[in-house]
């Protein structure tokens, strides 16, 4: 195990918000959540869309697939609570139980709720993945439909703001917000160059980082019914280009969050590994 993160008693947590739906966002949580397990980190992973259980059943899948074919792979705990009134407290009371742990991964439901708003305010790393469009950057910002300039910030951009305010009045904490461009196309070049020029605009404006996501493989999707990332070299079967292109995403990506000790824990691994 890799020393705590967070410090002693103090888990540091990641979590993964949108209330938009179809942004990857289950699946960027499930890889951060391995990810940071196969660098030797204790990973705790909490699904708060009880509906759907993603993350919960792609980390039951990894569970089982493991059993099936005697691997060894790292597996985060996982724990699953209803977005029901009230369940703010189970969501606090997980994040005590699991304090010591180095990091906990939080996916959120695609919706506004207390739970969801609850989770925000604990974040230490708050990640909204997006698809590369005009309609998914209307949460967070609108913009000129002749220009493409940004207008003002959206809902979303202006809760996470009342989110962080609320945070550092409580205990002084901070919140590294980190934006991930996911499903980044190769075509459409006009419209990436006018993303990235709004994204550099309003982050200037509400403070957050711009990281480059989950491109749109069908690797990811195929993934999931053994419950594999693309660092389980181990496991996966028929390793092409395609997905050693695809685990360089993975690995930019966790890189780019900046999470404390992961620069270490991944200059010992590869030390380890010459």
């Amino acid at each position: 195990m890799v020393s705590a993160a967070g410090g002693p008693g103090r888990a540091h947590i990641i979590v993964l918000g949108n209330e938009k739906g179809g942004s990857g966002k289950s699946t960027t949580a499930v890889h951060i959540a391995v990810a940071l397990a196969h660098a030797g980190f204790d990973v705790g992973a909490i699904d708060l869309d009880a509906r759907q259980r993603t993350v919960a059943r792609y980390l039951e899948n990894r569970v089982n697939f493991g059993k099936k074919r005697e691997l060894e792979l790292p597996v985060p705990a996982v724990a699953v609570i209803e977005d029901a009134p009230g369940d703010t407290d189970l969501l606090i009371d997980q994040l005590l139980e699991w304090r010591d742990r180095d990091f906990i991964v939080v996916d959120t439901p695609g919706r506004d709720s207390p739970l969801a708003r609850a989770a925000l305010g604990r974040a230490d790393t708050l990640v909204t993945p997006m698809n590369d469009s005009f309609v998914d950057f209307d949460l967070i910002g609108q913009v000129d439909p002749e220009t493409f300039k940004v207008k003002k910030p959206s809902f979303y951009a202006e809760l996470i703001w009342d989110t962080r305010k609320a945070r550092a009045r409580t205990d002084g904490g901070t919140v590294d917000w980190v934006v991930l461009r996911n499903r980044l196309a190769n075509l459409d070049a006009r419209n990436m160059r006018r993303m990235a020029a709004a994204l550099g605009e309003l982050s200037k404006r509400v403070g957050f980082r711009v990281v480059p996501g989950l491109s749109e493989r069908v690797i990811f999707r195929e993934l999931f019914p053994r419950g594999l990332t693309l660092l389980d070299t181990n496991a996966l079967e028929d390793f092409s280009l395609s997905h050693v292109a695809a685990r360089a995403e993975l690995r930019a990506l966790i890189g780019g969050l900046a999470l404390p000790g992961w620069d270490t824990a991944t200059a010992a691994a590869a030390a380890a590994a010459a």
